[in-house]
């Protein structure tokens, strides 16, 4: 049985607070320390997730508290259409060292959905550069998430984020997802020969490649299905895919970047590849300040700054503000000098280890991740991969029960078809100790067990 105090809601929805959900409950935060959050009435939870997978160094940083203050003491804003600052130029400058084209550039932005939208205009700008103005729509992945904006979730292919919006959004294509545990072919990856890719091939021979500019994918694939990797050789193979149609290669790392996957890049553990434009969030400021970065290799860059305009048409209030950029580079700094990529592989690996266990419950239908980047998915019968009725809420109901543990996950539902399909974000921070990830486990068991339980008993599943 868990030793902590019983959960309390220390906030109900009311007052001046557009909350999230209008008829969630929510805790008040009172304040943090390492990996742990605690709320008003002093409960300590284990931020299992980093909230979004964001605060990978953990709360309370001395050094990043430190660096916050002291920019904010120097000068907090200045408008980048006057103004550049020091921190900006050298976090750009070791964001480049990080890649393998020198001549690469960094556009700032404050979020994951600024930062997509920021690539959705750079491959327009790019397209119009060279001669192509019909090349405007990008194909992305049936199973994918990549921001909450109209152009971002324009290219989302999960369907429980886009329904509501549907009529404001672009049509642009879908492709498969390379989702082994799910193959949308019914193939195994030992001898596929990488379906997937192939119909990406399909996919921008079906809808004309003079109208697409680009393909965007995350990978490793974030909330819409935690952790799902690529095949060894799908990467190189949509590269080239991209490359023969003259689209550009945009790779969403807003999660699986900045060490959160034990690389750098996410993209790292599959090949020599870099993606023309990567979108870096979360992480880059390990929650401290809103940032994010869009990577631009050298080639798109010099097509913009040569093309007849000279010009990309785009601006955001808080691009590259000073305070961000002061975070975001002593993130970097932090992330560097103490090892945390290094000892993010390592305490991954132990959780993956430690989280095999898991498949004693029946409802854990897969384990999978890279680094600290892990998801568990649930299926109401294991042989045929089968999963809940949405009208269950498994994964809230394991959310909820894990709370009740002192756990933070990520919960989320629609790998399956949009819709179905129950699964959970693991993304503690890079901090975090054997000891803690082992009490990691011990407190998800516990939630997992109790939830199965639920679900055991006579007409619980309908």
């Amino acid at each position: 049985m868990s030793t902590e105090k019983p959960l309390k809601k220390s906030f109900a929805t009311g007052g001046g607070y557009f909350p999230r959900s209008p008829r969630g409950e929510y805790l008040v935060v009172d304040h943090g320390e390492g990996i742990y959050l605690y709320d008003q009435s002093g409960r300590r939870f284990i931020d299992g997730s980093s909230g979004a997978a964001v605060a990978c160094l953990g709360h309370a940083h001395p050094r990043m508290v430190a660096a916050l203050a002291a920019q904010a003491r120097r000068v907090a804003f200045a408008h980048t259409s006057v103004w550049v600052s020091e921190p900006l130029m050298e976090l750009a400058d070791r964001l480049v060292a990080r890649t393998s084209d020198p001549d690469s550039r960094v556009y700032f932005a404050s979020g994951g959905s600024e930062a997509v939208e920021t690539a959705l205009k750079l491959v327009r700008t790019y397209q119009l550069a060279k001669g192509r103005p019909d090349k405007h729509r990008f194909v992305s992945r049936s199973i994918s998430y990549h921001g909450a904006t109209m152009g971002a979730l324009s290219m989302t292919g999960l369907l429980v984020r886009r329904t509501t919006y549907a009529p404001l959004l672009a049509p642009f294509p879908r492709t498969s997802t390379c989702y082994c545990y799910r193959c949308p072919f019914g193939l195994v990856p030992e001898s596929c020969r990488v379906e997937c890719a192939s119909d990406l091939d399909r996919t921008i021979v079906g809808h004309g490649p003079a109208m697409l500019g680009a393909f965007i994918v995350e990978p490793v694939v974030g909330a819409s299905a935690p952790a799902v990797t690529a095949h060894a050789d799908y990467m190189r193979m949509v590269g080239d895919i991209c490359r023969r149609h003259d689209m550009l290669l945009v790779a969403d790392e807003v999660m699986s970047g900045v060490g959160r996957t034990g690389r750098f890049f996410g993209m790292e553990h599959y090949a020599d590849l870099q993606p023309d434009i990567t979108v870096l969030s979360k992480g880059i400021s390990a929650g401290y300040a809103p940032l994010a970065a869009v990577i631009v290799r050298g080639h798109v860059f010099a097509t913009i700054r040569d093309s007849a305009s000279g010009q990309f048409a785009h601006g955001l209030t808080y691009s590259g503000n000073p305070l961000s950029a002061a975070v975001g580079l002593e993130a970097i700094k932090v992330l560097e000098e103490d090892h945390l990529i290094e000892h993010a592989a390592r305490a991954g690996k132990q959780l993956l280890d430690e989280l095999q266990a898991l498949r004693a419950v029946p409802m854990v239908g897969d384990v999978r991740g890279l680094g600290l980047l892990l998801g568990i998915e649930f299926v109401r019968d294991r042989q045929t991969k089968e999963p809940f009725p949405s009208s269950l809420g498994v994964s809230q109901r394991i959310f909820k029960a894990c709370l009740d543990e002192g756990l933070v996950v990520y919960p989320g539902t629609g790998s399956v078809d949009g819709f179905r399909g129950d699964h959970i974000l693991l993304a503690p921070p890079y901090i975090i100790t054997a000891a803690q990830v082992s009490d990691l486990v011990e407190r998800l068991t516990r939630g997992l067990r109790r939830v199965q339980e639920e679900l055991e008993r006579p007409g619980s599943q309908g």
